[in-house]
């Protein structure tokens, strides 16, 4: 039997189904925005609010639930404040223009995806599959930037990139989850 010696490597190895769960929570934005083509602006800024507040409360949870265990937890909680800082702007303020909710998600995907390559670099040495971490960082990133670059477009212009996007998001998180489970049960003596 291997032993986890990183106590970080411990918490998200624990909360596997937390990353199942953000995972799924991207694909269901991503799939509720890629069929409803003619989306309200108002609808589109409360599924972002929702999709926002619970990823972020997800990465809270897991942050504060393996504080003791690790002393880079602040990596996950700062990103956890930073989704809900999000989706709490979007219900604030729902009467925002597309371009401000453009901007909106185009900080936080920048926020998110710089947070989860640093994520990813730390555990590179404790897990396999790290990469996942990197390329939802990276895709999350180039969003952010895609967005920046397009304003102009304004957010329904690009709800489908917004909806392929979430899904490609929220898929590596499912993955990175199921490699998270299948490295728990490696670890646990039977």
């Amino acid at each position: 039997m291997e032993k986890i010696e990183n106590p970080l490597t411990t918490a998200l190895s624990r909360a596997w189904w937390v990353l199942m769960l953000r995972g799924a929570a991207a694909i269901a934005f991503g799939l509720l925005t890629w069929f409803q083509p003619k989306i309200s602006l108002a609808t589109l800024v409360l599924l972002f609010g929702i999709y926002a507040v619970a990823d972020g409360g997800l990465a809270i949870w897991t942050a504060l639930s393996g504080r003791r265990e690790h002393d880079h937890w602040w990596l996950l909680l700062l990103r956890g404040v930073v989704g809900v800082a999000a989706g709490s702007l979007a219900f604030v303020a729902p009467g925002i223009t597309a371009l401000a909710l453009l901007f909106y998600i185009a900080v936080w995907a920048l926020a998110t995806g710089v947070l989860e390559i640093a994520l990813a670099i730390r555990l590179r040495k404790e897990i396999q599959g790290e990469w996942l971490l990197i390329l939802a960082g990276l895709a999350a990133v180039l969003f952010g930037y895609f967005l920046l670059a397009r304003p102009g477009e304004g957010a329904l212009a690009l709800l489908r990139m917004i909806a392929v996007f979430s899904v490609f998001f929220g898929g590596i998180f499912v993955l990175l989850g199921f490699k998270m489970r299948r490295f728990v049960k490696r670890m646990t003596p039977r």
